[in-house]
């Protein structure tokens, strides 16, 4: 299983794992259960469908991502993984004024929206 996310946190990867690939795939098979049962789900892997699981892994990845969305709420990063990134300029601005206005500005609107969403 390869690792997109640079994690190397084994526990982390197999979250991740489970996730992105084992969630979506586990909740497409429930409602092909739920709607027509066992002969429902075994259709995914008889069927002409060359690769049955990625088709499963569609079909239940618009639920997939609520659920993930709904343990984001939950706690921040539970559903959906916080990515690590780097920043880098190759060139320096030209005008480092207004680059360091702009930062300015951006830093006081996160705080803003920080302490719009902190709950005492």
């Amino acid at each position: 299983m390869a690792d997109d996310h640079g994690s190397d946190n084994p526990l982390e990867q197999l979250r991740l794992s489970l996730m992105q690939e084992v969630l979506p795939v586990g909740l497409a098979v429930l409602e092909r259960a739920r709607q027509g049962g066992p002969g429902k789900v075994v259709e995914a892997f008889t069927t002409s469908s060359d690769d049955p699981l990625n088709t499963l892994k569609q079909e239940g990845e618009p639920t997939a991502r609520s659920v993930r969305d709904q343990l984001d709420a939950l706690s921040p990063g539970l559903g959906n993984p916080v990515m690590s990134v780097s920043v880098s300029v190759d060139e320096p601005p030209e005008n480092q004024e207004e680059l360091l206005e702009t930062l300015q500005r951006i830093d006081q609107r996160l705080l803003a929206l920080k302490a719009h969403l902190s709950v005492d």
